[in-house]
């Protein structure tokens, strides 16, 4: 080929490659690079961000936080993007380190719970002093950690916070309408149905929010397993109680709670996510188990069937 025609080529190339910038710029694509850690935090941070933010979650469904190591690819990740979100507590335990070291070199990491008033979160004795980090069972609490988005998206990106603002009121409309109907899908329920079993203990604040007492086999993480004593107790529990139905957690093994159900002669309710929702446009009975509105009604909705 000739030099001429290569030169033409060549400038033929940075003429369509500039005229795609262009277009794409038009079209509001990503301004700024956010890395977030689980679904549920992925989740909030594409919906306050909008079209204006790339989003790219670690971990994908059926993701324990609890056991996460981040991967080579994974630090790559987070050295490049101009924020990071996690949601904090202790929640991505393995990963609790790494997060502090970055907060040191880089001006825009953020843990998404630091916008939940101190008062608000629980500290079950279970836990021996540390705070639940559960926090997106209860809706209304998921939504103060709105502002922690829409605060540190506005650091990172000043010129669009006005965009961002008005983005995270829309979502706390949405959210605020998410948890009256999580609370009227509860009230279905007779209070004294309202017993919840599952495979860790997760669901402590979707017990307080939504009137249930909740029972986790295993503690706050999902790094021990359960005794045979607990296991013993928590039969003669079902039994005593009558309990019509016990549940799986999708990010949790199900071998123990199987276990649990046949001895205890009770059935499995159904499959709940916990720390990690469903893969986005996964649907069923007309929920994306991929969104969190769609995991917080997909789990209430098979809590109260199962009970009923």
């Amino acid at each position: 080929m000739s030099t001429g025609l290569l030169s033409l080529l060549h400038r033929a190339c940075r003429g369509i490659g500039l005229a795609l910038f262009i277009g794409l710029a038009a079209q509001g694509v990503a301004a700024i690079r956010v890395v977030t850690t689980t679904s549920m935090v992925t989740d909030l941070v594409r919906q306050v961000g909008g079209e204006g933010v790339r989003v790219e979650g670690l971990m994908g469904p059926g993701v324990d936080p609890h056991l996460y190591k981040a991967a080579p690819s994974d630090l790559l990740k987070l050295q490049r993007a101009d924020a990071i979100f996690y949601n904090g507590l202790m929640l991505e335990g393995k990963m609790a380190d790494l997060f502090t070291r970055l907060a040191r070199t880089k001006r825009h990491v953020y843990a998404i719970t630091a916008s939940v008033p101190l008062d608000q979160l629980l500290q079950p004795p279970a836990f021996e002093g540390h705070p639940d980090p559960h926090v997106w069972f209860d809706v209304a609490l998921w939504s103060r950690c709105v502002d922690a988005v829409v605060d540190g998206l506005s650091a990172a990106d000043p010129s669009n916070r006005a965009s961002y603002v008005a983005r995270g009121t829309e979502v706390r409309t949405r959210l605020a309408g998410l948890h009256a109907w999580a609370l009227a899908k509860a009230g279905e329920l007779p209070a004294e149905r309202r017993i919840l079993i599952t495979s860790h203990d997760a669901y402590n604040y979707f017990g307080r929010a939504y009137g249930f007492q909740v029972i986790g086999l295993q503690g706050i993480s999902t790094v021990s397993e359960a005794a045979l004593s607990d296991m013993a107790r928590l039969v003669d529990f079902i039994r005593a109680k009558a309990v019509k139905a016990i549940f799986v957690e999708s990010s949790v093994p199900h071998a123990t709670i199987e276990r649990i159900a046949e001895d205890a002669k009770v059935r499995i309710g159904g499959e709940l996510f916990s720390d990690a929702m469903g893969t986005p446009g996964q649907m069923e009975n007309g929920y994306d188990l991929g969104s969190y509105e769609g995991m917080v009604k997909h789990n209430l909705t098979t809590i109260v069937e199962a009970l009923k």
